[in-house]
């Protein structure tokens, strides 16, 4: 089994307008067109069977949409082709509501939210931020952030692991932040300011985006110095193709034991899966 921890999708009526719009924005081209059948086909050929999505709510007045469409997509258990669909709720720094929010994703059965600085327009040690996080990870909700550039925006970056760090200080004083994952090993295009600050703590990291495009070596001495133990394999597919990075990750350096972690033990401890892979 293999856990994909950070897929995006989105609704089959917008599905291809988003996709283009970013790929024309981010100068990239995706690997399948948004929509939830080519992720599943995505799924089936690369071998993973679990994808977590991540929406981003760019506007408080899209909650409601999106965390419905994150719930109606959701299915823990895999279905009769052996796959799953974990999908995390969304929520905007700006919303005047955010304890009842935070709330109404938990009643969903939702396991998580997904933070993305950048595309929210505000900074990740912001006081909106701290509030949601810190409320978030008292509901025993899992919150994924953003981390470090992002390509459409290359310019404006919310989330430098220098803030990330102060805003990890400010929440989690006592060190522990076991509910936080930081996508992209803290800090996509920064890895080494990542590296210097982020690596160590008390916190998950994924591989999304990142795995094919930094060094194989700084790869794995980061998720080493880390711990295996809190490193998740993860895309960001459209945008990373789930097959080539599943060849990849097997090719850098990972034992087998590595390995068996990163790719689904890990996750499953996260979301609270069955450990055997």
């Amino acid at each position: 089994m293999i856990i994909d921890f950070h897929t995006h999708i989105f609704p089959d009526n917008i599905a291809h307008r988003a996709v283009y719009n970013l790929e024309f924005t981010g100068r990239v081209v995706a690997y399948t067109d948004g929509t939830l059948e080519e992720l599943r086909l995505s799924m089936k050929e690369a071998g993973v069977t679990h994808s977590v999505v991540l929406p981003i709510v760019t506007k408080p007045s899209q909650f409601r949409h999106i965390n419905e469409f994150a719930h109606s997509i959701t299915h823990e258990e895999p279905d009769e082709e052996g796959l799953s669909i974990i999908s995390f709720g969304g929520i905007h720094p700006a919303s005047t509501n955010y304890k009842e929010e935070l709330h109404i994703i938990k009643q969903m059965g939702l396991k998580g939210i997904k933070l993305h600085p950048t595309y929210q327009n505000t900074y990740i040690d912001d006081i909106g931020y701290e509030r949601i996080i810190d409320y978030a990870t008292q509901l025993g909700l899992l919150v994924s952030i953003h981390c470090g550039r992002d390509l459409g925006f290359p310019k404006q970056v919310n989330a430098t692991p220098r803030r990330l760090r102060r805003m990890i200080q400010d929440v989690f004083p006592g060190g522990s932040a076991e509910n936080l994952i930081l996508a992209h090993l803290g800090g996509h295009d920064m890895e080494n300011e990542s590296e210097h600050l982020l690596v160590g703590g008390d916190y998950y990291m994924d591989l999304a985006y990142i795995l094919r495009l930094a060094l194989p070596s700084q790869i794995l001495r980061m998720c080493r110095k880390h711990g295996i133990d809190k490193i998740l394999f993860a895309t960001d597919s459209p945008w990373s193709g789930q097959k080539e990075d599943m060849e990849y990750i097997r090719k850098i350096g990972f034992t087998e034991e590595e390995l068996e972690k990163i790719l689904y033990k890990n996750g499953a401890r996260l979301l609270g899966l069955p450990c055997q892979g």
